[in-house]
């Protein structure tokens, strides 16, 4: 056993002859001494041996330990990234659909049943100083005028129908000649004040050109 202990005392020496050529004289002559005395206490080197072997098994577990919890990190810190990757564009969403909802407060949408907003065209029966028919106004929406003024001698205009569409107003019309109402034709009108034709003709030939483009 002593034998074996000595052998194995003289391998580490061997082993760690390249250290001790990088130690100093000082070292040297310290670690020489530690050498001697081993051989003199196997069982000091057999402790020194066997606490070594339980050094090496602790540092072999805890560098897995290490890798591991490496791993785990880089797993994490790449759901950290794309977490805030989708925060980022949930941010840049959120930022569209304020500044979505701001235009909309801005410049609200027309109610396609609201026809006191914007662009609408009805077709004008004629104009009549003798007739009064306002009384059916108010329960009639697809049936209007303007009042007659008898002071300045403007007779009452009659109209009939109200479409955004002038094309569909254009149809409507013919339909009104066809059946004998030679004089009728459109009158538009812009958040309900009566407007010249040609002044929102581009707007309407500009919608047909989208409606066609959807097609």
């Amino acid at each position: 056993m002593k034998t074996r202990l000595l052998f194995v005392c003289l391998a580490l020496i061997f082993s760690g002859s390249q250290v001790f050529a990088q130690l100093s004289k000082a070292e040297k002559k310290e670690w020489k001494k530690k050498a001697k005395e081993f051989r003199k206490n196997p069982e000091g080197l057999k402790t020194f041996t066997e606490a070594k072997q339980v050094a090496d098994n602790t540092v072999t577990k805890q560098t897995g330990d290490i890798k591991q919890m490496q791993s785990q990190i880089s797993d994490k810190n790449a759901k950290i990234a794309e977490l805030e990757d989708q925060i980022a564009r949930m941010r840049s969403e959120l930022t569209s659909v304020k500044a979505e909802l701001a235009a909309l407060k801005a410049n609200p949408p027309v109610n396609p049943m609201d026809f006191s907003k914007g662009i609408v065209f009805k077709v004008q029966l004629g104009a009549f100083k003798n007739k009064d028919l306002s009384k059916y106004f108010d329960n009639n929406p697809n049936f209007g005028g303007e009042a007659a003024d008898k002071s300045a001698d403007v007779p009452q205009r009659i109209t009939i129908g109200i479409f955004r569409d002038y094309w569909e107003a254009d149809i409507f019309k013919k339909y009104m000649r066809d059946m004998g109402v030679k004089e009728a034709w459109i009158v538009p009108y812009n958040d309900g004040v009566r407007v010249e034709l040609k002044d929102v003709m581009d707007a309407a030939l500009a919608e047909k050109a989208a409606k066609a483009q959807m097609k």
